[in-house]
């Protein structure tokens, strides 16, 4: 919703905003200081004239605030420090339908638990993403899990994921229980093997590979990859065979008593569902 609108809108506020303490005398460096950026960022934005936006009136309006920012800026000097930001978006659809988001942005990291509880929300959220069309014919066998793992996770209990499995019922996803740590031992350990590899890929799904014949059909796998700029590396029985430094699709092609696997991977459970349409879409 936001998109190309709202990236110009800050693009412009920030770009005014330097120009107006440019005026004022503010060097570059405390210009940058103040605004979070860099010295030659801030150069930069001087130099170019104004981001236009789509609509005249929303320069007025962008213009505006970017003046009564640099002025509170001025009057404060450029030694101040912002101490907290707050976001404010809200978002009116037809049929008098409003969405408000009012929160404060604290510069400050999650602490553990802080951390935990977000990485377990973010799979409840993933799940709910997941398109029913397009995934219900690559539904495993053994079941479709998502996992995650914390940024510095070493250990199966560092991964989350849904206990049991996610299975199809009446044409709906269903899991049983909640997301949990230690919850997916295979799909934990999995993903421990990537990011001692990528430490990046911290999020995973299994999905059932396209078949051709009797086998696994890596042919299109590989021009699906191929065509979508994925790294693609092979593990049998979730044994990765090769290091690499970047591993965006996994693919176990399975053995007698051992149903093949592919696990995408992503940065995030959000944008691992996204990953994972895209590559359903190819096949």
């Amino acid at each position: 919703m936001l998109g190309e609108i709202g990236s110009k809108w800050l693009d412009r506020l920030h770009q005014q905003v330097a120009k107006d303490l440019r005026s004022k005398g503010w060097s570059q460096v405390e210009i940058a200081d103040i605004l979070g950026t860099t010295q030659s960022t801030i150069s930069r934005q001087i130099m170019k004239k104004p981001v236009e936006l789509f609509a005249s009136a929303d320069e007025s309006t962008i213009d505006g605030w970017a003046h009564e920012l640099s002025q509170a800026l001025i009057t404060m000097g450029p030694q101040s420090n912002v101490i907290r930001q707050r976001l404010v978006l809200e978002f009116q659809f037809g049929g008098n339908n409003t969405l408000r988001f009012d929160k404060t942005l604290t510069g400050m990291d999650l602490d553990v638990g802080q951390e935990q509880r977000s990485l377990l929300r973010r799979l409840e959220w993933a799940i709910g993403r997941l398109d029913i069309r397009k995934i219900s014919a690559a539904m495993p066998a053994v079941g479709l899990n998502i996992a995650s793992a914390l940024a510095d996770a070493k250990v199966i209990e560092d991964v989350a994921a849904f206990p049991g499995k996610i299975t199809m019922v009446d044409g709906k996803l269903r899991h049983h229980e909640t997301p949990a740590f230690g919850a997916s031992t295979h799909l934990a350990n999995v993903l421990l093997q990537i990011m001692s590899n990528d430490p990046e890929k911290v999020a995973i799904l299994n999905i059932k590979p396209p078949l051709l014949n009797d086998g696994v059909d890596v042919g299109k796998i590989e021009s699906v990859c191929e065509n979508l700029g994925y790294k693609l590396a092979m593990a049998p029985k979730g044994i990765i065979e090769k290091s690499s430094t970047k591993i965006d699709i996994l693919l176990d092609q399975g053995a007698f008593g051992w149903e093949p696997s592919l696990y995408i991977l992503a940065h995030n459970p959000l944008e691992l569902i996204d990953r994972c349409h895209q590559v359903l879409s190819k096949f």
